[in-house]
């Protein structure tokens, strides 16, 4: 078993140092916002399917004692494959926005008539781990390379295309990104340190674009969270205007909202989904909503343009 280096000196505490570039996004905004809807039910740990405990984070905190089946929890993931995903994808349609789909391996390989749906509908579908896990719980680089590489072979045979992103539950281990780069993977997520995206010191070819549990519907199931939809809808508008006002001022910015089939997908907080994507339709222009891969894409055009001396992008 081999034990990852520990690690804190290369932490980043800089960034850009306050030093905004001067772009816009392809249709000449300089907000790009991704909603991104993670497809994990069926990959988290749970006795019925051989682990040693099941998840206990749900609707409510579970009171079966650890190491004993948990049919409660088995059936409140499978409402996000059974019925919230379908609420969610028509929703999306309605409002003609492409997400970016976080899909676990082994929900993908559980449902495949619903990820492939989610494809066949235009939307992208990123790498979310083999199992609902942090990678940072890995303690060999093979194990996890084994696990990465099922993982995109399931989602490229349901789904018809090869992935090119990244973000696991929790952390990276000490290894990932250097997996992902040898992979050719176009960008990893497992960050929560900026408004926009940048490039990995350690791997240039590795776009980082970061992530958010803030504007996340996770929260609905924390205590320090949402309890009303309507208070992540107005938690989002609060983000949007705040990053919009500062896009006025001429600073390019990125926000990512994020959902789950099982949480968002119940009728009562159906409206924290609806809500936003009827907001972000009401926008316009004045924001780019896009999948990840288009952002990462976008931001890769970027940095070449500067590199040859021109700040602004237009195009894809």
């Amino acid at each position: 078993m081999l034990v990852p280096p520990a690690r804190g000196s290369d932490r980043d505490l800089t960034g850009r140092g306050g030093r905004d570039p001067d772009f816009v996004w392809p249709n000449g905004a300089r907000l790009a916002v991704s909603v991104v809807v993670n497809f994990e039910e069926g990959a988290e740990h749970q006795v019925g399917d051989g682990d040693p405990q099941s998840e206990r984070i749900g609707e409510v905190i579970s009171v079966v004692e650890p190491g004993t089946r948990d049919l409660g929890q088995e059936q409140i993931f499978a409402y996000g494959m059974r019925a919230g995903l379908w609420r969610i994808l028509d929703a999306l349609d309605r409002f003609r926005i492409e997400a970016t789909f976080l899909m676990c391996g082994r929900a993908v390989e559980r449902a495949p008539l619903q990820a492939a749906a989610v494809c066949r509908r235009g939307h992208e579908a990123a790498v979310h781990g083999w199992r609902w896990r942090p990678h940072a719980d890995y303690r060999d680089p093979t194990e996890e390379a084994r696990d990465l590489d099922r993982c995109v072979a399931v989602i490229s045979t349901v789904c018809g295309i090869r992935p090119c992103g990244f973000f696991c539950r929790g952390s990276e281990s000490a290894w990932t990104r250097r997996q992902l780069s040898e992979r050719g993977f176009l960008y990893t997520s497992n960050a929560f340190d900026d408004d926009l995206p940048y490039r990995d010191p350690e791997h240039p070819g590795l776009i980082v674009l970061p992530y958010a549990l803030d504007s996340n519907d996770m929260k609905f199931f924390h205590p320090n969270g949402f309890v009303r939809a309507r208070e992540m809808v107005e938690y989002v508008n609060d983000a949007l205007a705040t990053l919009l006002a500062e896009a006025d001022r001429g600073k390019p910015r990125m926000l990512t909202i994020g959902y789950h089939l099982r949480i968002v997908g119940r009728p009562g907080r159906f409206a924290a989904f609806e809500g936003v994507l009827a907001r972000l339709s009401a926008l316009g222009d004045r924001v780019w909503v896009a999948r990840r891969d288009a952002i990462a894409r976008a931001w890769a055009r970027v940095e070449s343009s500067s590199m040859r001396g021109a700040e602004t992008l237009s195009g894809c």
